[in-house]
């Protein structure tokens, strides 16, 4: 079907998947043909490509990229606080003396 093929991981919000859900069934029953989650999201991939003049798409677009970047700012900042924390929990390190063990080996 396809010569040229890359896999591609997506991660949605489960609101978004039902939508795309109910497209697939409303598209089965009016093309009397079997149509999967895949071949929608397929399809609103490549028609919204087609769009990118449209300002809602690069909306969209600036929305869940400014949603990424908060979120990893915010992973970064609590891993940062997390070992401020367990390096502050921790004892001192201990010193060695440098005075000569009395007694041994004399």
């Amino acid at each position: 079907m396809f010569a040229n093929r890359t896999s591609v991981l997506l991660v949605l919000p489960q609101e978004v998947v039902d939508r795309a859900r109910s497209r697939a069934g409303e598209a089965t029953t009016r093309l009397k043909l079997p149509v999967s989650l895949q071949i929608v999201l397929r399809a609103v991939i490549e028609e919204g490509l087609k769009r990118e003049s449209a300002g809602r798409v690069l909306a969209r677009i600036e929305a869940q990229a400014r949603a990424v970047r908060d979120i990893r700012r915010a992973a970064r900042r609590a891993g940062r606080d997390g070992e401020r924390r367990v390096r502050a929990g921790r004892p001192p390190a201990r010193r060695r003396s440098a005075r000569p063990a009395s007694g041994r080996g004399v």
